[in-house]
């Protein structure tokens, strides 16, 4: 028996003897991805006009189509061209239109590559391609000009271009694997990964990017977990646009990821006539925070080739903050976002809150639309800095505390101690130098 009459239907089109096992194994799932217009059309009963299907044989031409079992069966085919988990997933003729303003790769993510697999953008931190394949292809992915690479995992060798990288840039303290999805990589392959990343000694946090949850959720093992698990601390990002995607299946992997002990977060795009409704918005932010997940990002959707039907005015984004910022708790809040054209970042967008200030008075309003005002101090000096940090009187306790001091190889490493050799007791030439001093 499969979970419900939809899985089991799709089940036993794929193969007549399918059962639950192998409907919950991530391998099954993905041998049997669709990636034909025919095999969607038949494993979800339904059929398009000819007109439609030359259109739609063109998009996939252009951008892939690959769909897991799972995330098919959530679809409504009663209504499935309006049903948010047919747009993100199946593709729309639209994809072939492409504007002015949009780019292979907007993000400038190629510009900003020192290495292959390596985009540096931000000072202290770095993205890692370790894959450009995905268990499904999202229609609005930012980084469509890659997915079309759908026979790419790189080898040891090439992730090692990566790794040096990382190791030879003392001020990288945080790196964020993403792809394509990591967790398409196998186990071992992971594992080996993240044990290359962790024994750079700068490297304080690794992040992991992944829609495994949401899309493929079987693909959270216990085996996955443990290997994980090995490697704290590890960030992991998951991808939930729409409150349909929470699943009972998706909440079992959230479960596991979370008692595993990973903190967890969610980024979701602004998408059209997907998730652009404070209602839908609120009702998703509300099931993640329920399932342990805490709201990161809400993207404005990037100007990658062929997504302009999927974007909304960045309006649209402010009224959704304005129906969430007073209205659910601060920490099911995720931050607004650009993801600046050209490689500038991510640009935090907000409502106003300060209407005007003056030298000592600021008036703001709040989500009710009281208005207020906050009394300034009177005197206030401000403290320049110098940066002269090594003569610096001030006491900076920026350092973890210490309940003991260090020895051995640990005194080498400590900063804060000036110690840069240890040497043995009846070292001859430390002998000799005492000799001759006396």
């Amino acid at each position: 028996m499969i979970y419900n009459n939809r899985q089991q239907t799709i089940a036993h089109k794929i193969e007549t003897e399918a059962q639950l096992s192998k409907w919950k194994d991530w391998r099954w799932q993905l041998r049997h991805s669709i990636k034909t217009l025919e095999k969607f059309e038949e494993l979800l009963g339904v059929k398009f006009d000819e007109e439609e299907r030359e259109g739609l044989k063109e998009t996939f031409d252009k951008f892939p189509l690959s769909i897991t079992p799972y995330y098919l069966s959530l679809i409504n085919k009663k209504d499935f061209k309006n049903d948010p988990v047919f747009k993100q997933s199946f593709g729309q003729v639209e994809e072939l239109i492409t504007l002015k303003s949009e780019l292979a790769d907007p993000l400038s993510e190629d510009s900003d590559s020192p290495v292959e697999g390596i985009t540096h953008r931000y000072p202290d931190r770095v993205l890692f391609h370790v894959s450009n394949i995905c268990s499904m292809y999202c229609r609005h992915c930012t980084r469509k000009r890659k997915v079309g690479d759908i026979d790419y995992v790189p080898s040891k060798e090439q992730l090692q271009k990566g790794l040096d990288y990382i190791a030879g840039n003392p001020h990288v303290r945080d790196v964020l694997l993403s792809g394509g999805d990591p967790l398409m990589l196998p186990d071992e392959k992971i594992d080996w990964l993240l044990s290359e990343i962790t024994k750079i000694p700068h490297v304080e946090i690794v992040r992991i990017g992944t829609r495994m949850p949401v899309v493929l959720p079987y693909r959270i093992t216990d085996k996955l977990v443990s290997i994980l698990k090995k490697y704290q601390p590890l960030w992991i990002n998951t991808h939930f646009n729409h409150p349909k995607e929470i699943t009972a299946s998706s909440k079992e992997a959230l479960a596991k990821l979370a008692d595993g002990g990973f903190p967890l977060g969610n980024q979701s795009v602004l998408l059209a006539d997907v998730n652009d409704c404070p209602r839908i918005m609120k009702s998703l932010l509300h099931k993640l925070v329920e399932n342990r997940v805490r709201p990161y990002y809400l993207y404005q959707c990037d100007l990658s080739e062929g997504l302009s039907h999927f974007r909304t005015p960045i309006g649209k984004g402010i009224e959704i903050m304005e129906s969430l910022i007073g209205h659910t708790s601060g920490f099911a809040r995720p931050t607004y976002v650009v993801d600046a054209p050209g490689g500038g970042g991510k640009i935090p967008v907000m409502p106003n809150y300060i209407i005007s200030w003056s030298t000592n008075k600021v008036v703001l309003r709040n989500y009710e639309g009281v208005i207020t005002t906050y009394k300034e101090p009177d005197s206030y000096e401000a403290k320049m800095c110098d940066r002269d940090c090594e003569n610096c009187k001030l006491d900076l306790p920026i350092q973890e505390g210490q309940e003991e001091d260090a020895i051995g190889i640990e005194k080498l490493l400590s900063d804060t101690d000036d110690a840069i050799s240890l040497i043995p007791e009846d070292n001859e030439r430390m002998i000799r130098r005492e000799e001759d001093a006396g």
